[in-house]
């Protein structure tokens, strides 16, 4: 069984006992969360697709950890003016544990 969840403006595919990486969400880690906002779900051979929510389904998570992601560089350079500008990002991120999607 799977489905797919709407967090954030973003869009993830999440399995029973998996776990899946989203933005910063408030919480402490082991604490739960329910996402109500589920836009496909799939169990054996049925089909359930919102429209644009499923009516009554979410996913519960657990928070494991808030990790942050591998750092990413963005260097500007203008050639013949001798400038050089380096810049470095670290994204915040939660890893979520699936527990149980209701349908």
């Amino acid at each position: 069984m799977y489905a797919i969840i709407d967090h954030g403006g973003r869009q993830y595919k999440v399995e029973k006992e998996g776990t899946f990486l989203a933005n910063r969400s408030l919480g402490k880690p082991s604490s739960t969360v329910k996402f109500k906002h589920v836009l496909f779900a799939k169990e054996r051979n049925s089909y359930h697709v919102g429209a644009p929510y499923i009516k009554d389904a979410y996913v519960s998570c657990d928070i494991v950890s808030h990790p942050r992601a591998k750092k990413v560089i963005a260097f500007k350079y203008k050639r013949r003016k001798d400038k050089k500008l380096k810049i470095g990002h670290r994204q915040d991120l939660t890893l979520f544990k699936v527990k149980e999607i209701k349908v």
